[in-house]
């Protein structure tokens, strides 16, 4: 896995690492091995699992189907505003004013 770092902004290279290693399910594994789990629970889990992913896809195919009605959209965030607007490129200053004599 990798992640590249732009700008020494090690926060988002963070949240990048963290995010691709939740989409791996590298956490989950790594919380699951840290205690022992018994093979009776290790089989009720993974059935639990595969009931909750069929019952996901027959949801999800039952709203593209018309049969349920389709989520309700998520409403959108408004933009951050920066805290250093003077170092965004997208502000409408040209940066800092510098005196000449």
């Amino acid at each position: 896995m990798q992640v590249v770092v732009r700008d020494n902004n090690i926060d988002q290279a963070l949240r990048v690492l963290k995010k691709k290693m939740q989409r791996e399910g590298l956490l989950r594994e790594v919380k699951a091995k840290q205690s022992y789990e018994k093979p009776s629970e290790k089989r009720i889990r993974e059935l639990a699992e595969a009931i909750r992913r069929s019952r996901k896809l027959a949801r999800k195919k039952a709203q593209r189907e018309g049969l349920l009605p389709m989520p309700k959209p998520k409403p959108k965030k408004p933009p951050r505003k920066s805290l250093f607007p003077q170092l965004d490129s997208s502000s409408s200053g040209t940066g800092p004013k510098t005196k000449t004599t």
